[in-house]
């Protein structure tokens, strides 16, 4: 992975932008940076300037409350996941005020092979169409049926932190269960754009 991360000196880069939202995180792409034959299904959001992306326990994640029976089915028995993708328009900063924000600056080809990786945790039908499950937490957002399984050791926290790995950044998921693990490690290398808010 030393070949995607860090980008050398002399060549382009793409900037995506980590979020934590407390209890998860999020990953910020510019929507036309993300190349359509290796991502088509962020399209569905053309008309954006961003999309994020969270991953997530399928019942947990899209519970309009929160119960001790979603905590522990999710922790304790492999489930279904889903992708949360968000579009919007407003900087960053803006449309997270209140969340800790982490700029990455990836290769080229390190950033192609995170849209790849995003692109092969949708599930798929019978014919290769995605699966949508339905309006999204906030803003434009949408859920899709996730090809990945969640569980006690691959919380939405792992998950963001295989998908930068796929990119070359160097983590290691199994250290990166909470969202503290995970930004602590992102901060080292990163452009810190806001600071974690207190408690």
């Amino acid at each position: 992975m030393r070949e995607l991360y860090p980008p050398q000196a002399h060549e382009p880069v793409k900037s995506i932008y980590l979020v934590s939202h407390g209890w998860h995180t999020g990953i910020v792409f510019k929507l036309d940076d993300i190349p359509y034959d290796i991502w088509p299904e962020a399209y569905d959001f053309t008309g954006t300037k961003y999309l994020e992306v969270g991953w997530g326990d399928k019942d947990f994640y899209q519970a309009p409350e929160i119960t001790l029976w979603n905590k522990i089915k999710a922790a304790l028995w492999p489930t279904s996941g889903v992708l949360h993708i968000v579009g919007f328009d407003d900087p960053v900063h803006r449309a997270f005020p209140h969340s800790e924000i982490i700029e990455l600056e990836l290769s080229q080809s390190g950033f192609e092979q995170l849209c790849h990786y995003i692109h092969e945790s949708y599930e798929k039908d019978t014919i290769g169409d995605v699966i949508p499950l339905g309006a999204g937490l906030y803003g434009d957002g949408k859920f899709y049926l996730s090809s990945e399984k969640y569980h006690l050791f691959k919380t939405c926290n792992v998950w963001t932190a295989k998908a930068i790995r796929s990119a070359g950044f160097p983590i290691t998921p199994l250290f990166s269960l909470t969202t503290e693990s995970l930004m602590s490690k992102v901060r080292e290398q990163g452009n810190l754009l806001r600071a974690k808010q207190p408690d």
